[in-house]
C-alpha cells in the first residue's frame, strides 16, 4: 500500500472583485503556467481543510467537470489540497 501525506499546494488565482466586496475566483494558475478555468462555484463557506490543516474560505468548485476545493487561507494565500505519492505530487 502506498503511503500518502497531505499538504497544501499554493496557486495563483484570477479573481473578480464585486462591488459588494466579494471575491469570486475565475481560474487557477499552476506553477508550470497551466491555467484551469473554474466552470462553476457551488458553495462558499468558512471551513477548515482537514487534509492540509488550515482554515479560511473554502470554495467548492468544478474544473474540467470535476469537483474540488479551493481555499483562500487566513494567511491570505490561495491553495488546493494535494497528496504526495512515491515522491510524485498529485492534486486531489
Amino acid at each position: 500500500m502506498i503511503e500518502e501525506s497531505p499538504y497544501k499546494i499554493y496557486v495563483d488565482v484570477n479573481v473578480e472583485f464585486t462591488k459588494e466586496g466579494k471575491l469570486i475566483p475565475r481560474s487557477i494558475i499552476w506553477d508550470d503556467g497551466t491555467t484551469y478555468e473554474i466552470q462553476k462555484i457551488t458553495d462558499i463557506r468558512r471551513a477548515a481543510s482537514l487534509v492540509a490543516g488550515a482554515t479560511g474560505i473554502r470554495y467548492t468548485i468544478y474544473v474540467d467537470g470535476y469537483e474540488s476545493h479551493l481555499y483562500f487561507g487566513d494567511n491570505r494565500r490561495w491553495f488546493v489540497e494535494g497528496k504526495e505519492k512515491n515522491k510524485e505530487m498529485v492534486s486531489v
